[in-house]
């Protein structure tokens, strides 16, 4: 199975090896026919401290690193 792929924006890096990254994906309500903005957060590790809040990255699905890390930067989008 392939590992997913998601392209976010880094909202937070005060942790060490550790950055919030926020998706948005766009969902269609089936009973008001209209499309709204969903978010998620996902905690990911960070090695390098080269990415700064605000950037657009691609994460990539990985084995756990800790309790709530399940993800890791690909690169700068």
């Amino acid at each position: 199975m392939a590992k997913k792929k998601l392209i976010g924006k880094i909202v937070s890096s005060k942790m060490q090896k550790t950055v919030v990254v926020e998706v948005e994906r766009m969902k269609f309500h089936s009973k008001f026919k209209v499309r709204h903005k969903m978010h998620k957060r996902y905690k990911v590790h960070n090695e390098d401290p080269e990415y700064k809040v605000g950037d657009r990255v691609i994460i990539e699905e990985s084995l756990p690193i800790s309790k709530e890390k399940r993800w890791r930067i690909i690169n700068k989008v």
